[in-house]
């Protein structure tokens, strides 16, 4: 068992340090159960966003001195919506059944929804923190949804969208911190330990903690170390992991926009807790050395989802089958052509 390189606690892996498998820690909800790869609510996700996502590929990664071709790429930025963020909103949108959406996004949720909002023909109200991505905004607005802007961080941006769900009646869509997005981001694990199995070490990107969560429910049960990568800018869940529970950092601004989230959330801090194996911080010149590696490699990523080949090439001593999951690909020249097509598909009669 290894120890977490930014938190300094045992591991609580394979089982947790409490002996317990990786739960929901007693938070009640009917929805998600945590059985591993064959999760019932992980393969219901599954099934129903079929239609509207891909089932991506696994790359091999670039070349390092340090891991060499043992390290692949589970690419997430070629997913619909140029991100992983579609699994998760389209797992609660279909689930859920409204017919008004509301969210707090960086961004890339916010372009998830927005796309399959204008698919089911919903109404969408996405609020944006400042210092949010103005090519993701507007592709959010091209794409049909209304925005609201704040002049805070993360955690304003989230009490907002609580305060216009309760007063419009609209379904709060977070965009981590809810079981279906869970589940549906748990997807990408689900694939990629299907079609992967001898994995040794998986890296995942640490925003709001959606996807780590959803990874962590995948894994459950099975041989693989979980390493969540945060930029050291927002360490939100490895200070929550030293600390003993979540705690809120203030707004911070990292190249990786879409990592900024300030607090762990109710869902997804037990369940990294009880999971992960450990925390790695990387740091801005970090994250966008491995997005120059990766658009060398020919993968187009965007700096958040550069941030868990970051975090792999600074864990690179362990030579071990790992894989990286490149988590989005909405970089400003894409987002340009997004918005530009889309609008030009509106103009035309």
């Amino acid at each position: 068992m290894s120890t977490p390189t930014t938190t300094g606690r045992p591991t609580t892996g394979r089982p947790t340090a409490t002996g317990r498998p990786a739960t929901l820690a007693g938070v009640p909800h009917p929805t998600l159960r945590v059985h591993g790869p064959a999760d019932p609510d992980l393969a219901v996700a599954a099934a129903r966003i079929a239609p509207h996502t891909v089932r991506t590929p696994l790359l091999s990664g670039p070349a390092t001195t340090v891991r060499g071709p043992r390290l692949l790429l589970k690419a997430e930025h070629l997913q619909t919506g140029g991100s992983f963020k579609a699994r998760g909103a389209a797992n609660a949108v279909l689930a859920l059944g409204a017919d008004r959406v509301v969210t707090g996004s960086s961004g890339n949720h916010g372009i998830a929804l927005a796309r399959i909002a204008r698919t089911l023909g919903l109404e969408l109200t996405v609020v944006l923190a400042a210092g949010a991505s103005r090519a993701k905004a507007a592709a959010i607005r091209a794409l049909g949804a209304r925005i609201v802007q704040v002049g805070g961080g993360v955690a304003e941006r989230e009490e907002r969208a609580r305060t216009i769900a309760e007063t419009t009646g609209a379904a709060l869509v977070p965009s981590s911190d809810h079981p279906l997005v869970i589940a549906g981001q748990g997807t990408v694990g689900v694939e990629l330990l299907t079609d992967a199995p001898d994995t040794e070490t998986v890296y995942v990107p640490v925003g709001g903690g959606g996807l780590l969560a959803g990874v962590c429910l995948a894994a459950a049960g099975h041989p693989v170390r979980v390493v969540g990568v945060e930029p050291a800018l927002t360490p939100r869940y490895a200070r929550s992991l030293a600390a003993g529970h979540p705690v809120q950092l203030p707004p911070t601004q990292t190249v990786a926009d879409g990592l900024r989230g300030q607090r762990p959330g109710h869902f997804t801090y037990p369940i990294i807790r009880d999971r992960v194996d450990d925390l790695v911080a990387v740091g801005e010149a970090e994250i966008l050395a491995a997005a120059a590696l990766l658009r060398r490699h020919g993968v187009d990523a965007e700096p958040s989802g550069a941030v868990a080949l970051a975090g792999a090439l600074r864990d690179g001593r362990r030579r071990e089958a790992a894989v990286a999951v490149v988590s989005g690909g909405n970089t400003t020249a894409r987002l340009h052509t997004l918005t530009a097509t889309t609008t030009l598909r509106k103009d035309m009669p």
